[in-house]
């Protein structure tokens, strides 16, 4: 077994205009005083990195790190959620998402879908260059306007969607390998890769490509009804990120899982600061630390009740007496008595 690392915090939901929020170095700075020992970084934040230079130079790239490095923290990952929802984007939601991409993308689809391909080919390079192993994202959806079958869904709709997904990710998660980088898809309601199943659907269609892994975040499966703690046994085997976030669902006779057209805070479900919500994250972390996974524990703060600077106080303490420190004997060692293959057989009486 192995210690998981930590806390991190993914910068995203924190970056601002106003120092400490609004520079790489500040902010690194600021996670640190907080207790943070790892940022995870969005690379569509110019802020933050520029994704294009740090695949393209490695000089730029160690730069970036010495930044990290100089303020005590180390970069836990390389996030590209809002560029990887543009590689798979129904026409539905075309004006809605084109706020994702630079403006000269707009209204442009076929453009849009090209330069979102290419970054995650840049973010591929840019972590092999930074020296890390895994990468976030998101999966985009081409079918999500379908999830609930009314009016029904043609026969072979589904098929059809993930196929085309597929084709649209292969060359990616092969750029992926070839850096020798994991990478990691997070799975979320408004995605095609929205629940274990759906994830399977997809990982068969790109021949479970070994790059194909994923991204564990129980706040989302707390507001699916999904069992977070059963799923872990499922994948962990291809759980290579963990973002640490809290969740509640608070089902009423007015309103449920798809919450009725309500903001964040009168929803059934909803995201909250770490340990004011519902999951069970002693569980998470035992269950983690027995599976071995050998990556970080990443605080993502969304709350629509508390102040962020708050949530990012309490964030690291939390994560912090939750990592469990694995044990490198057995409880009981005290108790042997030794053995060899002779010993055994006699016990087992086949002398």
């Amino acid at each position: 077994m192995t210690t998981i690392k930590g806390p991190g915090i993914f910068l995203a939901q924190f970056m601002g205009d106003t120092a400490p929020y609004n520079s790489l170095d500040t902010i690194c700075k600021w996670a640190a005083s907080l207790g943070f020992t790892g940022v995870q970084i969005p690379t569509w934040d110019s802020r933050c990195i520029d994704l294009q230079k740090a695949a393209e130079s490695k000089t730029y790239a160690d730069e970036i790190k010495g930044i990290v490095q100089a303020a005590g923290l180390q970069i836990t990952e390389l996030s590209t959620h809002l560029q990887g929802q543009l590689v798979a984007v129904n026409p539905a939601y075309d004006a809605l998402f084109d706020g994702f991409a630079p403006e000269k993308l707009r209204n442009n689809p076929k453009a849009r879908t090209e330069w979102a391909v290419q970054q995650l080919k840049y973010a591929a390079k840019a972590s092999q260059n930074l020296g890390l192993d895994a990468h976030a994202t998101f999966s985009g959806a081409l079918l999500w306007h379908t999830v609930y079958p009314w009016p029904q869904r043609p026969a072979g709709l589904v098929e059809t969607g993930f196929t085309e997904l597929a084709k649209r990710w292969l060359p990616i998660l092969n750029a992926f390998d070839e850096a020798g980088v994991d990478l990691c898809y997070e799975i979320h309601p408004g995605e095609d890769l929205h629940d274990g199943i759906s994830y399977e659907m997809f990982l068969e269609k790109v021949n479970n490509h070994n790059r194909a892994c994923l991204l564990y975040d129980p706040s989302h499966f707390v507001l699916q009804c999904l069992d977070y703690l059963s799923y872990i046994d499922h994948y962990h085997e291809r759980i290579r990120m963990f973002h640490v976030k809290d969740a509640e669902f608070n089902a009423s006779g007015k309103q449920g899982v798809y919450g009725g057209f309500q903001n964040w805070v009168d929803r059934a479900g909803r995201f909250r600061s770490l340990g004011d919500g519902q999951v069970d994250f002693k569980s998470i972390f035992s269950k983690l630390a027995a599976y071995n996974y050998t990556g970080w524990a990443v605080m993502e703060w969304e709350c629509a009740i508390k102040d962020a600077a708050t949530g990012a106080a309490e964030g690291a303490p939390f994560i912090k007496d939750h990592i469990i420190k694995v044990t490198e004997k057995a409880f009981d060692d005290f108790a042997g008595t030794g053995s060899d293959e002779n010993f055994n057989r006699r016990i087992l009486g086949i002398d």
